[in-house]
Parts: structure tokens; C-alpha cells; sequence
């Protein structure tokens, strides 16, 4: 199949949200990763969501390179390619970008799909996110409000923070304490300045304690009830059941109760990034370990070519992550769920 259009994106999320699971939202920053990330959907018979951060574009144009835009356009082009051998469909999102970082990044990537679509063709990316969450949320949503607008215009989705996760990703701090929990007013707020698709749909990470990085289970103080909570005043108050289209970020060391409770609540979508960064480059570790003396030129000799070609250890690096997309698929109910 192939990379979703506007159209079917959206699809994608009604049905998520009628069925109540949500899509795996898999940061990739090489084509290993994208090949281990697609691999793993088509083993669980999933959809998902193929996501390039700041960081991560950058490192798609060449580490030393940074042009963001282009690697952005390089790992669309890539996804768009590749994606036609497998059965599953995929969504391209842009993840986390920081006020500072818009005129670089999110904004030119909405610029060229303007043109894109002018001349008949599709958005380069189905949804993009902006990060909001460093900022007051006053400035958030104004600035939430004009990408809206190009979004829908392109026929794109917008992602929004509303809140703050912890910890840091890419070089954006979280806050802490009470920031880390999105409060009813927070979410009324926000309706009122984007409305409730009228102007152009978005998804909506509201924090409940989520941070950044790597945990064990119970490290993490998630309040996934917090979300049920929104749900239901802000509903209540414009007469729609589950106003929002839920992200969950910062989902690293959750347990799987926690997962499943912010799913009931209207989470669609799952970042992951973390966990699949391990399981991509744990069994590269127990390659070089256990070959040791093939992968390095000891004393003179000349090593083993077999172990230490990219290919060998890289096969293996790409079936560890894809084991990991197919655990999420299965913990976040989209298993099974492509119907196309």
C-alpha cells in the first residue's frame, strides 16, 4: 500500500477514536529505522504514524549537513518510496518543534505543500506538531491558531502541547511540577481559540504527568484519569462526547494499565522514540560483543568482512526494533486493525 493521503488520514483517526486504540508513532531518524519501523506494522497488522523530529531531520540531510527542511523532504520521499511494498498504510508527521525552530522547520515544510497541493498533489506531511509547551499558553494557541490555518489550508493536520511533558527531547526542556498536568481551564481555553474542527482539526497532547526519556515503571506519576476529567467538562460544556483527539507523549517505562486507561480516554496516537532507540541498538551491542574479534583489526589481522558489514548487524538492529513496534501495536489495540 502506500503513504496516506488527507483524506485517509483522517479516517485513520475517526477509526481509532471509534474503536478506541490508537496508532504507534514511531520517531525514525536513518532508513534502518523507517525499514525496521514499517517491518514491525506489517507484522502486527497495524497502521501508524512515521515521525521525523528537528534533530532527527537533521541527521536525515547529513550529520554534518543539519538542513532540517531537506532532510525532512528526504525522509518523506524515502517513507513515500518504501512504504508501497508493505500492506499496512502510514501517516508523515513532523514531531516536536519549538517556537524558535518554526521558521526553519514547520513553517517552509507548510510553504512547500502549499504549492504542492496548488498544482494538484498531496501535503508533504499529513500532520505536523508544534510545541507550545515552553511558552505561556496564551502564546501557544495564538501561535497554534495561524499554523492551524496553513495546516487546513494544505489539508494537513495539526498537532498542539498543551501543558508540558518533562524531561528534554532534542534539545527542548519540559517543565515540572504542576506543568506537567493540562487542567480543565487549560482545555477549555483551548477550544476556545481553535475550536473544535470548524477551523482546521487538531490533536491534542495534554499532559498528565508524562516526562521525557527513560523510566522504569511506577518512576512515572501519570494521572491518565486527568485526561478522562477534560474529556468530560469540556464535552460537557460544548455538548460533544470526547472533544479532543488525544496524544500521549513521554510514554517511555508506562505501564501497561496506564497505556490502556489514556487510550480509553481518547488517546489516538503514541509517541515512541525511546524504547525503539534501545531495541534497535541492543542487539548491535550483542553483535560487536560476541564477534569481537571479526569487527576489529586485532594485532594485524584483518577481521571477519561478514561481521562487520553494516548489512550483518544492521538486520539484526532492524528485527530488535521491529519487535518492539509490533509489542506497542499490540499494548495500544491497533494490532490487527488495517483494514484497507
Amino acid at each position: 500500500m502506500a503513504v496516506v493521503s488527507s483524506a485517509e488520514y483522517s479516517e485513520m483517526l475517526d477509526r481509532a477514536k471509534a474503536k478506541r486504540f490508537a496508532y504507534p508513532a514511531i520517531n525514525v531518524s536513518s532508513s534502518q529505522t523507517l525499514n525496521a519501523a514499517l517491518a514491525g506494522l506489517q507484522e502486527a497488522g497495524s497502521d501508524g504514524i512515521l515521525q521525523v523530529s528537528t534533530g532527527g531531520a537533521d541527521y536525515w540531510s547529513g550529520p554534518n549537513v543539519k538542513n532540517r527542511v531537506s532532510g525532512a523532504l528526504a525522509f518523506a520521499a524515502f517513507a513515500r518510496e518504501v512504504a508501497k511494498n508493505f500492506d499496512i498504510k502510514v501517516a508523515l508527521h513532523t514531531d516536536h518543534c519549538a517556537e524558535d525552530q518554526l521558521d526553519g522547520f514547520v513553517r517552509p515544510l507548510l510553504d512547500i505543500s502549499a504549492e504542492q497541493v496548488k498544482a494538484g498533489g498531496e501535503a508533504v506531511f499529513n500532520s505536523h506538531m508544534w510545541d507550545g509547551s515552553a511558552i505561556s499558553l496564551d502564546r501557544n494557541l495564538e501561535i497554534a491558531k495561524e499554523l492551524l490555518a496553513k495546516s487546513k489550508n494544505v489539508g494537513s493536520i495539526l498537532e498542539i502541547e498543551v501543558g508540558a511533558v518533562g524531561g528534554e527531547e532534542d534539545g527542548v526542556e519540559g517543565g515540572m511540577g504542576e506543568h506537567l498536568y493540562t487542567t480543565v481551564a487549560d482545555g477549555m481555553q483551548t477550544v476556545e481559540a481553535l475550536g473544535l474542527g470548524e477551523n482546521g482539526r487538531y490533536l491534542a497532547a495534554l499532559t498528565f504527568g508524562n516526562v521525557h526519556g527513560v523510566y522504569k515503571p511506577g518512576n512515572v506519576k501519570l494521572r491518565p484519569e486527568l485526561l478522562e476529567e477534560i474529556q468530560r467538562e469540556v464535552g460537557s460544556k460544548y455538548s460533544k462526547e470526547s472533544p479532543f483527539d488525544l496524544v500521549f507523549h513521554g510514554g517511555s517505562g508506562s505501564t501497561e494499565k496506564e497505556i490502556a486507561d489514556a487510550v480509553s480516554f481518547g488517546v489516538i496516537k503514541m509517541n515512541i522514540d525511546t524504547d525503539t532507540q534501545y531495541a534497535f541498538t541492543r542487539p548491535i551491542v550483542d553483535h560487536m560483543f560476541k564477534n569481537y574479534d571479526g569487527v576489529l583489526k586485532i594485532d594485524g589481522e584483518v577481521g571477519n568482512k561478514k561481521t562487520y558489514d553494516p548489512r550483518n548487524w544492521g538486520k539484526s538492529a532492524e528485527a530488535g526494533m521491529s519487535a518492539r513496534v509490533v509489542e506497542a501495536a499490540k499494548q495500544l489495540g491497533s494490532a490487527g486493525q488495517s483494514s484497507w
